[in-house]
């Protein structure tokens, strides 16, 4: 069986990335990117779908795991019954091969280690041909191809690459799994010392980014490991950022709300670009507004809500029936159909987006304006439909409150564009469809007797993505309105100390068409916090914001949800959307210039 999440470190070279267990096994693995099939996919089924474990032989408990400093180098430090090793690991970020390096290196007395490798391409459906020439493996199945080096001896058989030795005291042995791809050339063969040295430079690279951040508040360190988690989960050659670098990990322990997520999500533009203009990587900030613009090139009318992350539109989804599943959730899921739906508010996101970028001083895109001005064409047209939400549903369409107020967002933006940054457009006509949308949203997406918003138009049921409503701007957080969802959130839909999404009743024909039974989405906790710091409730967002913290496992990491029946972490590991919110709450606290009031800009009509 797979270790629970939390037991799980992130490695990552900004264009894929590994997950490592405290066990010293490596049970996930795409390459050369995030979106590749699995190598190791472990993770998803049994030992025999592929993994990489490094750990004494006598499965010496590990004492102590971190990342060095602000880095994405894990080291892992295991005491057995004659003495103590250290496993290093990590993804050197400027490699023309990715890789994955792993380093033994002996504290006291002498460790028996031993390195066990099952490569299984095709997330563990075909068995890699293994090729051994002396302590270089090469292993092939199709257009893959990767090259492990190892500093011991090893036999391959039967599928495994076994390396068993040991480490006394100061000793080093290094070790290293390289993608190498047929039009590729052979990466060069490395000694332990040149091991040594790339770990060095990876450690120095992370921290030498790491130390741009501008964020100094009390917060700092779960700061910049959220900043530095967004950044192992960005695809450098083109500025995209996966949401997490899984598949279908489960939102219910055995059940079938098993997603891909190893894409790029265009709600998530505006929570990201402030994120890190916030925080002092405007370079960052920059490639992501240019992906967004390049994946919107051709008719931007057609806009996806998620894209692959060189901007690919055709995602179509896949089971998968030889993996068992995580914990037996099936099925597990490879492409995502949710890309193929219409959810309006994504059109709010990507203009609150670009206007963001202008408000903040980042170049413009002499392209920018054209599409945003193509997008509202769209919408005036459009605003009105029924759509999937916020929340994907695969249920019926309808009038989500939410991607009505994103609605208006994206009029607000486009009548602030032209009042604020003088370019060119409709804005008398904006204005109007500004109000219509408001009033429209007043009038049939609130509940009078209940004195709270509702997930849709008519609906009884709650909706944690209403939280949004200051943060964007449509209202202020002190607005009775707000204050009495605020309320009715509390009452509904707070559940041990965290938020579910939405209401969610025991029938199988529910508002998202699956069955019902989910753990609480981490992400809505972190706006609860910012209402109540809008609200000038600050000691209970704090408290409440730093209850969060406390679910991060031991290096910081967080899941897309917590189940608070099992008390463990849920869903895709580790999750962008959970560690973006992280970094706003945070600076939320520090200030009157959190990104919660930079971004609304002002309430109302």
């Amino acid at each position: 069986m797979p270790l629970r999440l939390e037991d799980y470190a992130l490695l990552g070279d900004t264009r894929t990335a590994a997950l490592v267990g405290y066990d010293g096994s490596v049970d996930w693995l795409c390459l050369p990117r995030f979106d590749s099939e699995a190598c190791f996919a472990a993770l998803l089924g049994r030992p025999e779908h592929g993994r990489w474990l490094l750990a004494p032989r006598d499965r010496a408990r590990p004492l102590a795991r971190r990342y060095r400093g602000d880095s994405a180098v894990l080291e892992t430090e295991y005491a057995g019954p004659e003495g103590r090793a250290r496993v290093i690991d990590c993804m050197p970020v400027d490699g023309d091969h990715p890789s994955v390096v792993r380093i033994v290196e002996g504290l006291e007395g002498r460790v028996r280690m031993r390195s066990l490798m099952r490569l299984c391409f095709d997330y563990g459906n075909t068995p890699a041909w293994l090729r051994p020439e002396g302590r270089r493996l090469r292993a092939y199945a199709g257009p893959d191809v990767v090259v492990f080096d190892s500093g011991a001896d090893f036999t391959a058989e039967d599928g495994d690459c076994t390396a068993d030795f040991s480490v006394g005291e100061g000793e080093k042995v290094g070790f290293r799994l390289a993608w190498r791809g047929l039009r590729h050339g052979e990466p060069e063969r490395p000694d332990t010392a040149g091991l040594v040295r790339t770990v060095a430079a990876t450690e120095r690279w992370w921290r030498e980014w790491a130390g741009h951040c501008t964020y100094s508040g009390e917060y700092r360190e779960a700061v910049v490991r959220s900043l530095v988690t967004l950044k192992a989960l960005s695809y450098s050659p083109s500025g995209g950022i996966v949401a997490a670098p899984t598949t279908s990990l489960p939102e219910q322990l055995g059940g079938v709300r098993n997603w891909d997520y190893r894409y790029c999500w265009l709600r998530d533009a505006t929570f990201t670009l402030m994120a890190l203009l916030g925080s002092g990587y405007e370079r960052e900030a920059v490639a992501w507004r240019d992906w967004l613009l390049r994946a919107l090139a051709g008719d931007p009318r057609r806009m996806q809500i998620m894209y692959g992350i060189e901007g690919e539109r055709m995602l179509p989804e896949t089971e998968l029936d030889w993996l068992p599943g995580y914990e037996h959730s099936r099925p597990v899921r490879i492409g995502n159909a949710a890309s193929g739906q219409l959810q309006l508010d994504v059109h709010g996101e990507l203009m609150d987006a670009l206007h963001q970028a202008r408000a903040r001083g980042v170049p413009p895109d002499p392209d920018a304006w054209r599409v945003q001005s193509v997008l509202m064409d769209f919408l005036e047209s459009h605003w009105r439909d029924p759509d999937n939400g916020i929340w994907e549903v695969r249920g019926p369409r309808r009038d989500f409150t939410h991607s009505k107020v994103m609605a208006w967002v994206a009029a607000d933006r486009a009548v602030k564009a032209v009042e604020r940054f003088g370019l060119e457009g409709p804005a008398d006509r904006w204005r109007r469809l500004r109000r219509e949308i408001f009033q429209e949203v007043c009038a049939y997406g609130y509940d009078t007797e209940r004195a709270t918003f509702t997930q849709y138009y008519g609906s009884a049921e709650l909706d944690a993505s209403l939280l949004l409503i200051p943060s964007v701007g449509f209202l202020p957080a002190n607005d009775p309105r707000m204050r009495g969802t605020v309320a009715a959130i509390e009452r509904e839909l707070l559940r041990d100390g965290l938020v579910q999404r939405y209401t969610m009743g025991s029938r199988t024909d529910a508002v998202d068409g699956l069955p019902a039974g989910e753990a609480a989405f981490i992400p809505c906790a972190f706006w609860l916090a910012d209402n109540y710091i809008l609200q000038g409730r600050v000691r209970e967002g704090r408290e409440l914001f730093e209850r969060l913290l406390d679910l991060r496992n031991d290096l910081g990491l967080l899941s897309e949800e917590y189940d608070t029946g099992h008390r463990r972490l849920v869903g895709n590991f580790p999750q962008a959307l959970s560690h973006i919110p992280l970094i706003d709450t945070a600076q939320n606290l520090a200030g009157d210039l959190g990104p919660s009031r930079s971004r609304s800009g002002g309430e109302g009509p």
